[in-house]
C-alpha cells in the first residue's frame, strides 16, 4: 500500500498527467496520493478517480478523501451545458437546487442552504453579510464557460473555511493558462423555451513566464413557460410563462500572471459581472389561485466587480513551510431589488385592498485577505495554517408606496426610511491542520479555527436608531479519519463542530419583506453544529460505489418567526433563535462500466429534519427522498455519446405550508432529460463539437422542494442547442 506522505516527489508525475488540474491546486509540497486507480483521459469526471483540494486544502483523490465530497469536472460542465453550476447538482446526492431561470439557481446540501452554504470560488468566499438568510450568492457571479471544476463538500467545513460553512462548501475552481501558445473556446447556445441566445469566448496563453487569460459571455433569455398539468393541489389549464425568469447578462474577466522562478508565480485577475431584469420567478395568481396575494420580485439590475491578488512560492527551503500562498481580493456589488405585493382584504362584495411598492439599493463593498501555509513537519506529519479575513460594508436606499383602496379615493403612504442602516461585518480567523497517516492504511485529518467577528451599525440618514455593535467568538474543531481496509475498501468517518454568524439582514434589517414586516434582532447568537458522517467507499476497475450516514445537529438555529401582531399593516416576524435542529440522512451513489462504452450511474438520498426540542414543529425544506439514474453510450472513438437520465423525488409531509394552494404536502415527481453530443470533425488543432439536450421529456408540471411553496414551476420540455469550437 501506498502511503499519502511517503514521497512528495511522486505528485510530481500524477499532476503532470493531469495537466487540466489548475495550477492554484499543485501543490508540490503538498501529499502525495496514491495513483494506482488514476486514469488521465479527457472523460466525464466519474469514469475517473478525480483530484479535489477543498475538503483538505491540498490535492486528494476522491477515495483518499476523509470527507464526503462530489466532482464535477471540465467535461461534465461543457457536456451538460448548464445556466450556472448550480444546474448539475440535480442528479447528485445530497444536494438540491433553490431558485429558477438563468442566473437565480443556488445550492441546497442536505437541506441547507441560503447563508448556510458557502460559496466559494478558487478557494476564496464569494458569500456577502448582506443576503437573506434563505438566499446565498448567486454562483452566476463566476461565468460557467471558464470553470475548470467545482467540488462540493457536503457537510460543514468551517474549520478551513469559517463562517457559512455549518452546510456545506461549493468551491467553484477556475480555469488557468496551461500549455505554451495560445489556445481557446467559443460556443454559441440556444434555449427553446426561454428563447436564450448566448454567445462566450475565452483566450489561454502562456509565453515564457507571462501567462494570460481573457473571456466574455453576452447572453439574453425570456422568462420561460411551464407546463400544464397538475403539482399537488393546484393545476394549470394551459401552459403559463414564469414571470421574471429571464435575464440579460454580461460577464468578462481577464487574468495575467507572471513566474518569478521555477516555483514562484504572481497573478492579478479582474472579473466583471452585471444582470438587468432578473427576478424569483412566479406564476401569476389568475393562473392557478385567484385569491392569494400577487408577489414580484425582481432584480432590475445588478452590478459586480472584482481585483484579486495572489503570490505563490513552492518548494520553499523554510523551517516553516515547504509552500506558501497569499491571496487578497476587493469587490462591489451593486443591485437594485424591487418588491411589489398586492393583496385583497377579502371583504365581500369590495374591491378593498392593498398594494405595497418597494425599491432597495444597496452597495456592499468587500475586502479580503487568505495567507496559508504547508509543511511537510515529518514523514507522516502534513501541516496547513493560516490566516483569513474579510470586511463587508453595506449602503443601501429604500423607497416604499402603500396604496390603499376600496374605502374612497385612494390612500398612499410614502416611506423612505432605510430597512437596514449603514453596516460592516468584520471577520477575522486563524487556523491549524494536520494530515497524519498511521502505517499504511490509517489517515486522519483534524484541524481547530477560532473565528472573531464585529457587526456594528453607524448614523444613516433617515434613521433615528443609535450606533449598535455585536461580537461573536467561536472556536470549532474537526477530526477526519480514513481506512484503507482493501485496495478497493476504504471507510470513512467524520466528527466536527461548525457555526454561523447572523449577518447584518438577520440581526438588523427592519422593513418589509417577503414574508410581511420583518423586525430587527441584534441579540441573535451564532448557530453552531456538530456534524458526524460514517461511510464507506468501494471501487475497482469497473464499479464505484460510496454510502454516506450523516447526522449534523445545529443549536440556536436562526429561524424566521411570527410574532402574531402586525407593523403597518403587514403581519410582523422577527428572526429568532431556536435550541436545536437535526438534520440526518443517506447518501448513496455508484457508477458501473457495462463495457462496449455504456455505464450505468446512480445516487440515493434521504433526509429527515426536525426540531429536536419541538418536533411538532415542522422544519422540512427539502424532499425526503431523491433518486437518479443514467444510462450512458461514449462510441470508442471518443466522437458521439448520448445519455438519457432521470430522477424521482418523494413527496415531504413533514413542511409548514399554512394555507398555500399548493395543499398540505410537496408532493412527489419525476423528470427525464435525453443528451448527446457529437465531435463533428477537427481541423488541424481546431475542434468542432455539437451538444443537444432534450430536458424534461414528459412535460410534466413540477417544482424544486424551495420553489414549490411559493409556486415556482420548471421549465416545461425545452430543446437546447450548443456549438462549440476550441483550439
Amino acid at each position: 500500500m501506498f502511503s499519502p506522505f511517503r514521497s512528495r516527489l511522486a505528485l510530481v508525475p500524477l499532476l503532470a498527467a493531469f495537466t487540466a488540474l489548475p495550477a492554484s491546486s499543485q501543490a508540490r509540497s503538498g501529499p502525495s496520493v496514491r495513483t494506482d486507480s488514476i486514469q488521465a483521459t479527457d472523460t466525464a469526471v466519474y469514469a475517473i478517480d478525480p483530484l479535489v483540494v477543498t475538503a483538505t486544502r491540498g490535492p486528494r483523490l476522491v477515495s483518499e478523501t476523509p470527507r464526503p465530497v462530489s466532482v464535477l469536472g471540465r467535461v461534465e460542465v461543457r457536456e451538460q451545458a448548464p445556466n450556472t453550476v448550480s444546474d448539475l447538482f440535480r442528479r447528485l446526492p445530497g444536494l438540491d437546487v433553490t431558485g429558477v431561470g438563468v442566473n437565480q439557481a443556488r445550492p441546497a446540501i442536505r437541506g441547507q442552504r441560503g447563508q448556510r452554504i458557502l460559496l466559494l470560488q478558487d478557494g476564496m468566499r464569494l458569500n456577502n453579510s448582506r443576503r437573506q438568510q434563505d438566499f446565498g450568492e448567486l454562483p452566476a457571479l463566476v461565468d460557467v464557460t471558464g470553470v475548470e471544476r467545482v467540488e462540493v463538500v457536503r457537510g460543514p467545513a468551517s474549520v478551513l473555511y469559517g463562517s457559512d460553512a455549518i452546510g456545506g462548501v461549493v468551491n467553484v475552481i477556475t480555469r488557468e493558462p496551461e500549455l505554451d501558445g495560445v489556445h481557446g473556446v467559443a460556443s454559441v447556445r440556444y434555449g427553446e423555451v426561454e428563447s436564450q441566445e448566448k454567445g462566450t469566448a475565452r483566450l489561454f496563453g502562456r509565453e515564457g513566464r507571462l501567462t494570460f487569460q481573457a473571456g466574455g459571455t453576452l447572453r439574453n433569455a425570456d422568462p420561460y413557460q411551464a407546463p400544464a398539468g397538475s403539482f399537488g393541489a393546484i393545476t394549470l389549464d394551459r401552459d403559463v410563462t414564469v414571470l421574471n425568469s429571464g435575464v440579460s447578462d454580461r460577464s468578462g474577466d481577464l487574468r495575467l500572471g507572471w513566474d518569478l522562478g521555477t516555483d514562484t508565480h504572481v497573478y492579478g485577475k479582474f472579473e466583471y459581472y452585471s444582470a438587468d431584469d432578473a427576478g424569483f420567478g412566479s406564476v401569476a395568481p389568475a393562473d392557478y389561485a385567484p385569491d392569494e396575494a400577487e408577489i414580484n420580485l425582481l432584480y432590475p439590475d445588478q452590478r459586480f466587480a472584482k481585483f484579486t491578488a495572489g503570490f505563490r512560492a513552492e518548494e520553499l527551503a523554510s523551517p516553516l513551510a515547504d509552500r506558501f500562498e497569499v491571496t487578497a481580493y476587493g469587490q462591489d456589488n451593486e443591485r437594485t431589488f424591487i418588491n411589489d405585493l398586492s393583496f385583497s382584504f377579502g371583504i365581500p362584495g369590495s374591491d378593498a385592498g392593498m398594494t405595497i411598492n418597494s425599491e432597495n439599493f444597496t452597495d456592499i463593498r468587500t475586502y479580503g485577505l487568505r495567507a496559508e501555509a504547508r509543511k511537510l513537519a515529518a514523514p507522516n506529519l502534513l501541516l496547513t495554517y493560516g490566516v483569513d479575513a474579510f470586511r463587508d460594508r453595506a449602503e443601501g436606499t429604500d423607497h416604499e408606496v402603500q396604496t390603499t383602496v376600496g374605502f374612497g379615493p385612494p390612500m398612499e403612504e410614502v416611506d423612505d426610511t432605510p430597512s437596514l442602516p449603514t453596516a460592516t461585518f468584520l471577520n477575522a480567523g486563524a487556523f491549524v491542520q494536520g494530515e497524519f497517516d498511521v502505517g499504511d492504511r490509517l489517515t486522519f485529518v483534524g484541524g481547530g479555527r477560532y473565528t472573531w467577528i464585529r457587526a456594528e451599525t453607524f448614523e444613516t440618514a433617515g434613521l433615528d436608531l443609535a450606533p449598535q455593535k455585536s461580537t461573536d467568538g467561536t472556536f470549532v474543531a474537526a477530526v477526519n479519519g480514513l481506512f484503507r481496509a482493501t485496495d478497493e475498501v476504504s471507510f470513512v468517518a467524520a466528527v466536527g463542530r461548525a457555526f454561523r454568524a447572523p449577518n447584518l439582514i438577520e440581526r438588523f434589517f427592519e422593513g418589509s419583506a417577503t414574508v410581511g414586516y420583518q423586525v430587527a434582532n441584534p441579540e441573535l447568537a451564532p448557530e453552531t453544529s456538530t456534524n458526524v458522517d460514517l461511510g464507506i467507499r468501494y471501487r475497482n476497475p469497473r464499479v464505484g460505489v460510496e454510502l454516506f450516514g450523516f447526522r449534523n445537529d445545529i443549536r440556536d438555529g436562526v429561524r424566521i418567526a411570527a410574532l402574531n401582531t402586525q407593523v403597518d399593516g403587514q403581519d410582523a416576524y422577527q428572526n429568532v433563535n431556536v435550541d436545536r435542529l437535526r438534520y440526518e440522512g443517506v447518501e448513496v451513489a455508484a457508477d458501473v462500466r457495462l463495457g462496449a462504452g455504456f455505464m450505468v450511474l446512480g445516487s440515493f438520498t434521504k433526509l429527515d429534519s426536525k426540531d429536536v426540542d419541538d418536533p411538532e414543529n415542522p422544519v422540512g425544506d427539502s424532499f425526503s427522498t431523491k433518486t437518479t439514474a443514467a444510462l450512458r453510450y461514449d462510441d470508442g472513438a471518443g466522437r458521439f455519446w448520448t445519455q438519457i437520465d432521470g430522477r424521482w423525488q418523494g413527496e415531504q409531509r413533514d413542511v409548514e405550508l399554512g394555507e398555500n394552494p399548493l395543499g398540505s404536502v410537496l408532493p412527489s415527481f419525476q423528470v427525464y432529460n435525453l443528451r448527446a453530443g457529437i465531435r463533428l470533425f477537427d481541423a488541424g488543432s481546431t475542434i468542432h463539437r455539437l451538444n443537444v439536450a432534450v430536458t424534461n421529456l414528459t412535460d410534466a408540471l413540477y417544482a424544486e422542494a424551495t420553489n414549490a411553496s411559493f409556486f415556482r414551476p420548471e421549465p416545461k420540455r425545452n430543446l437546447t442547442i450548443g456549438y462549440e469550437v476550441s483550439f
